[in-house]
């Protein structure tokens, strides 16, 4: 069993798994996603190989008939990303791969009575997402990941105040959505939920933990390197007008 560091394909793969698309499109030289809702890595469209203006033109045209605004996920200085740039293409939501042994963070103690591993979510789970903005539709990709997936629901001061999302894919378990009650923050429960993830990823034999987060969540950025996880730089989108509303 290695504890190397995933590549960055691996952590993408893990990434796709563990937050998938409603409908995968392969259409050399691209992947398409379309999904109803869940944000934009699971409508953004990706290269699978070398790519040309008039392949951004088609993929442009069949985002469009698919009923999605055209929007690409690009590794950062890739020839993908220099075309864009060219045809007028912003980049946006620059994100950031975390990782670390599966051990660094679950040999690590959880207070009592603060963590409980819950599939499917609880309603306690669903309130706490809506309260920070996580909805119904970034829910359902949660519930239609067919890898191994929990929910973690954590409580502080005697009350619900926290959850996050994680799903095994590979011998990694990534984990998103992870939200904290404006009014239970500052109390660690955060910390906790992260090391829980790691606990319940271990007893089922995962090496890795892993995350994306954009680089401008300062907060969640200090988090992540305080537990000792290490960063990597993963990918950002490009669109043309940044004003039409997308959500990360």
């Amino acid at each position: 069993m290695t504890c190397g560091a995933l590549d960055r394909a691996q952590l993408l793969r893990v990434a796709e798994a563990t937050w998938p698309t409603q409908t995968r499109l392969l259409e050399p030289p691209w992947v398409l996603r379309q999904s109803k809702g869940g944000g934009k890595r699971v409508t953004a469209a990706s290269a699978d190989g070398s790519v040309t203006q008039s392949d951004v033109n088609d993929a442009e045209e069949r985002m469009i008939a698919l009923g999605q605004k055209p929007l690409f996920s690009v590794l950062p200085d890739s020839e993908t990303d220099t075309i864009l740039a060219q045809l007028g293409y912003e980049a946006v939501d620059e994100t950031w791969l975390y990782q670390c042994p599966i051990g660094a963070l679950a040999d690590r103690d959880v207070p009592p009575v603060t963590a409980f591993p819950i599939w499917p979510p609880l309603q306690l789970a669903r309130d706490i997402w809506a309260d920070g903005g996580i909805g119904a539709d970034r829910i359902a990709v949660m519930e239609r990941a067919a890898c191994e997936k929990t929910t973690i629901l954590g409580r502080v001061n005697d009350r619900a105040g926290g959850v996050v999302y994680g799903g095994l894919h590979e011998g990694c378990i990534m984990v998103h959505a992870l939200e904290i009650l404006e009014s239970q923050r500052r109390h660690g429960l955060a910390r906790s939920l992260m090391i829980a993830a790691a606990k319940w990823g271990a007893a089922r034999e995962a090496t890795h933990i892993a995350l994306l987060v954009t680089k401008a969540n300062t907060a969640a950025n200090a988090l992540y390197t305080r537990l000792g996880m290490a960063p990597q730089q993963g990918y950002h989108y490009r669109i043309k007008n940044q004003s039409e509303g997308l959500t990360p």
